[in-house]
């Protein structure tokens, strides 16, 4: 898998809080604690939660409610020139959005062993027939992303 150096350590774990803060929005609606921004230009673009369950919608990960919101935001399906900052390693479908939508870069927190295509069950962004290619950082605030999650799932566990 290609690893870039790190841009800005300083603005990724900036912006990996956003993240974060979006993830406790969601989890406080009852959904699993995910939150993603998008960043161009040092500006974010989009934002969004996983919200599934509120919206009786599948496809409402976080990546794709912030990927919906930029491309309202810049009149425009691709989103070339844009880092994505999500908490939780992406999904297969999410993935596959992320080269639909030709975001440059992504940061991820937390690697998602049971469906993470990045680096936990694949790497889904090295396909040879892929027509565009991810920057990937993983790892950013990743003991904090995670440990938003453990508490979730604990949470849920003690509640029955």
């Amino acid at each position: 898998m290609r690893t870039p150096q790190i841009i800005d350590r300083s603005q990724d774990e900036r912006f990996m809080r956003e993240a974060l803060a979006l993830a406790a929005q969601g989890a406080a609606l009852g959904e699993v604690p995910v939150g993603a921004v998008l960043v161009q230009d040092g500006q974010i673009i989009g934002r969004g939660f996983n919200c599934p369950i509120s919206r009786h919608d599948p496809s409402a990960h976080a990546e794709m409610v912030a990927v919906r919101d930029a491309a309202q935001v810049l009149q425009n399906y691709r989103l070339p020139g844009v880092t994505l900052y999500v908490t939780l390693e992406p999904c297969s479908m999410c993935a596959g959005l992320i080269v639909h939508s030709r975001i440059q870069r992504v940061v991820y927190g937390a690697t998602e062993p049971k469906a993470g295509v990045v680096v936990s069950r694949g790497q889904f962004f090295d396909q040879g027939f892929l027509n565009h290619r991810v920057l990937v950082e993983g790892g950013v605030l990743a003991e904090e992303c995670g440990m938003v999650l453990s508490e979730f799932f604990r949470q849920r566990r003690q509640k029955g």
